[in-house]
């Protein structure tokens, strides 16, 4: 059976990306946290499985024994949606690359590298983050090769916390200021990259749904199947918890993004 019912409530799954928490400064993710927990609390009810799709933290690095403090207000609603039988899902972004399996160990949360499979209401969906997809952007996807590589990742554990975050702050927000600009324009379909690989797996692989973050804009876009007669798909970009602050509801009656404190 497709679909999951609770006290005579629908269970759907819902989809958050781009929150980017500790972002550009405290007062202002403070802000953002308390949004995003009053969205997971308004949610629990209906909830059956929360897919957080990459960069939900400005910067994330775990120790052996320790983790960035702060986000105890986020967290807590995590734990507690876990308790209850909510399903959490974690992507690594390319801001948060580096989840090792502190949450996974503190609340059963299942971590994603890369883009997975999900099968529910009927429909089938590809979902990831989307980061190093498509065509274009040789620079961040050498970067990204550099950042997983082992070596780098044993040598940046070696830094003491306080200098490893400072040095990740720095590198983030010139990030932004290099690209976050781009982030709310739309210039043509034939730009999105994402949407590009999209139209190249539908080929050959063909789905229902592309559910992606990254491009912190939100899309809803057709893709075309192999031919006329082909299997058609939508590509979903999620949006942000920056400027849009919009999330993805599946459950019985279809896929839909939706803005806070909007219908």
């Amino acid at each position: 059976m497709n679909f999951i019912y609770f006290w005579g409530v629908q269970k759907a799954i819902y989809f958050i990306s781009d929150a980017h928490l500790g972002a550009p400064n405290r007062e202002q993710s403070e802000q953002r946290e308390r949004k995003l927990v009053a969205w997971l609390l308004e949610i629990a009810p209906t909830a059956r499985a929360v897919y957080i799709v990459g960069d939900l933290f400005d910067f994330w690095f775990e120790y052996k024994q320790v983790v960035p403090k702060g986000y105890t207000r986020l967290l807590g609603a995590l734990a507690s949606l876990a308790d209850a039988g909510v399903e959490i899902h974690l992507f690594r972004g390319n801001h948060d690359l580096w989840y090792g399996d502190y949450f996974a160990n503190e609340w059963g949360a299942h971590i994603h590298q890369n883009p997975i499979t999900v099968e529910a209401f009927g429909q089938k969906a590809l979902v990831g983050h989307g980061d190093g997809l498509g065509p274009g952007d040789i620079g961040y996807k050498g970067l990204k090769r550099v950042f997983t590589f082992p070596p780098f990742v044993w040598a940046f554990r070696w830094l003491h916390p306080d200098l490893g975050i400072a040095l990740a702050g720095v590198l983030s927000r010139g990030s932004r200021a290099r690209t976050g600009h781009k982030d709310s324009q739309f210039t043509g379909i034939e730009s999105e990259a994402l949407w590009i690989h999209c139209c190249a797996l539908q080929k050959e692989n063909p789905v229902d749904l592309y559910i992606f973050g990254h491009r912190h804009l939100p899309l809803d876009l057709a893709v075309p199947g192999r031919d006329a007669e082909g299997q058609q798909a939508r590509y979903i970009n999620l949006g942000d918890w920056l400027q849009y602050f919009t999330y993805g509801e599946w459950s019985e009656s279809g896929f839909e993004i939706k803005y806070l404190g909007l219908p």
